[in-house]
């Protein structure tokens, strides 16, 4: 979760120049205090500065023509069809067009017109020569990429969300037009989305052959979990998370890591934290970076912890995985960068790309 909108440290999705009045600002961090107070805000994004995205162009794919219309290793801006209405979905072709693909999913904050793996990081330049098809959907704010059991009723929604049903189905049928296959997927996600990644690994064995987490709340049967997840989704957009799943109903607790993650069984897995110490990636220079550094630090431990419980569940029922805990890292873009390129080799090597 974002703890500003100032100009210093790295955010799940706002620009760092999107400034807000003093008064509106202290009624965020009013909600950012109760959050801190249940302890689980390992959750939620800070704030990051945005870099330039290259130019889009739109495309819409020739029914029977499993081919893109841009060279291998070309970017555009796909309309998918959902039943949440047309999802704008960025897309970086595979290098020598291969058929594998590379779900990129954004966190809490989750923006409408763009992915930020594509403007807070360098994910598209990492994997550009590689054979892989990056697809970063936009949009979902909140959402935990869950199908949800009814609109949110707190901000007037006028849909349900249904993005697992989306990226799972559609999106990969919609795909498969342009030669992407569709059982020749890996996902990887930070915070809100880190438990989304292995939650869509773990029950669509047939798509995914590798997920990634960064930095996500892997026990949300923790002390608080449920009141934090509550006002965080508040916070971001006003979401009912009741309308997400019931407490303690059949559809949370399928989003628990922790329940499920017998699922995960022979997945290769990238599973990640920082310690929460800040260093040279880290805004230490003004009073607003002091600030959200104290917050990101915050939320980085507490999904330390999160993550080391979920290792421990993992390794208790003999389930292999990659872990990676930096010394120093917090709660910021720049960490998850470097932690997608330790994943890397990883992804190439389950996709054969």
């Amino acid at each position: 979760m974002r703890f500003g909108r100032s100009a210093a440290p790295a955010s799940d999705s706002a620009p760092a120049s999107a400034e807000v009045h003093t008064g509106r600002r202290n009624a965020r961090f009013g909600w950012r205090a109760r959050l801190l107070a249940v302890g689980a805000a390992a959750l939620a994004l800070p704030l990051a500065t945005a870099a330039a995205v290259p130019s889009l162009a739109t495309a819409s794919p020739i029914v029977g023509h499993p081919v893109h219309s841009t060279p291998p290793g070309g970017y555009q801006q796909l309309m998918v069809p959902s039943s949440m209405g047309p999802i704008k979905v960025q897309v970086q072709w595979a290098r020598r067009g291969g058929n594998a693909a590379l779900l990129l999913l954004d966190g809490l904050r989750a923006r409408d017109d763009r992915n930020a793996w594509s403007f807070e990081t360098n994910a598209q330049q990492m994997f550009g020569n590689d054979n892989v098809t990056l697809v970063m959907p936009v949009g979902g704010q909140s959402s935990w990429y869950a199908d949800w059991q009814s609109p949110s009723n707190t901000n007037g929604q006028k849909f349900t969300y249904m993005w697992e049903t989306f990226l799972t189905k559609e999106l990969p049928d919609f795909l498969g037009r342009y030669g992407v296959s569709h059982s020749n997927w890996a996902v990887a996600g930070l915070s809100m989305s880190g438990p989304a990644a292995l939650r869509l690994a773990g029950f669509h064995r047939n798509q995914f052959k590798y997920a990634a987490s960064f930095s996500g709340p892997l026990n949300w049967n923790a002390p608080g979990m449920r009141e934090a997840i509550r006002v965080m989704m508040l916070d971001a957009g006003r979401f009912n998370a009741d309308s997400m799943a019931a407490p303690w109903s059949p559809q949370w607790l399928r989003s628990d890591p922790m329940v499920f993650a017998p699922q995960l069984r022979g997945l290769p897995m990238f599973i990640s934290s920082g310690s929460g110490l800040p260093d040279q990636r880290d805004n230490l220079s003004s009073a607003v970076g002091l600030f959200n550094t104290g917050n990101a630090m915050a939320l980085e431990a507490i999904a330390m912890v999160s993550t080391y419980t979920f290792q421990a569940r993992l390794q208790s029922l003999g389930i292999p995985a990659t872990y990676d805990f930096p010394a120093t890292g917090t709660h910021i873009w720049r960490n998850w960068q470097d932690e997608l390129a330790k994943a890397r080799p990883g992804i190439l090597r389950a996709l054969h790309a």
